[in-house]
């Protein structure tokens, strides 16, 4: 890895982190977007497992008080048969694919609310969130537009959507790191970058997350919902013309 992919990858994993502790989802779709430009697949995926679940950990640490921790339990239960079920297609999907599902992705944030009454408080709810939101992470990378629909009709304040959407994705990052880690550092963990850019990357991604929970603060419901679902479309924008181009490419 050159000098200045490792200053990307350090400076994208601030940046992310602090979209992260404001919105809660815009973070991750970027970083992942940002990791595949740079690295392959299975590197991209394993190092945004690490990424974001140093910054997801840590931002449900800052906010454990708002966690709801039933929400998290169902959850967690649901991300481990996920995982199982991935782990045993043996799917990894190529870069155009993954670019074309990251540009996908977002668009399940237009979803009108009536079409799906969902709430992640009701439990039954909560582990079909962990088996969806897990087999997709695992799939395209990232899947916050589509745990977000599970808290829309939530009665949680935005701390506790945060707080509680962070600790779930700690266990979705956790999976994606077995899933595809296992594999890769069994070939001989090529692609991955070097252990002193993932101690940087972790370090500045703690940072960045208490940043944008300062942000947070700032923000009022309203505007937090609004600014969540037009920056995750944009990003997701981009990543179809990529996907477009690189199609295009052969």
């Amino acid at each position: 890895m050159s000098f200045l992919t490792a200053i990307f990858v350090i400076a994208m994993a601030f940046v992310t982190a602090t979209l992260s502790g404001v919105f809660g989802m815009a973070g991750g779709l970027v970083l992942m977007g940002a990791l595949a430009l740079v690295l392959p697949v299975q590197a991209a995926f394993v190092s945004h497992g690490v990424l974001q679940l140093v910054a997801n950990g840590w931002r449900a640490i800052l906010h454990r008080k708002h966690v709801s921790w039933r929400i998290v339990g169902w959850y967690a239960l649901a991300s481990l048969i996920a995982a199982a079920v991935v782990t045993t297609l043996s799917f990894a999907p190529s870069k155009p694919l993954l670019f074309l599902l990251l540009g996908l992705v977002p668009f399940l944030t237009w979803l009108p609310q009536g079409w799906l009454k969902l709430d992640a408080a009701r439990p039954s709810q909560a582990f079909l969130s962990g088996l969806l939101v897990t087999g997709l992470n695992l799939t395209a990378g990232v899947a916050g537009p589509l745990l977000d629909i599970f808290f829309v009709r939530t009665a949680l304040t935005r701390h506790e959507i945060v707080a509680t959407k962070a600790a779930t994705q700690v266990f979705a990052h956790l999976a994606k790191i077995v899933v595809y880690g296992a594999p890769l550092f069994a070939a001989g963990a090529q692609g991955l970058p070097p252990l002193w850019v993932f101690a940087v990357a972790i370090g500045v991604s703690m940072l960045g997350t208490t940043v944008g929970g300062r942000i947070l603060d700032r923000m009022s419901d309203v505007n937090f919902k609004n600014w969540t679902r037009w920056i995750v479309t944009a990003v997701g924008v981009a990543y179809l013309i990529q996907a477009a181009q690189l199609y295009a490419g052969g």
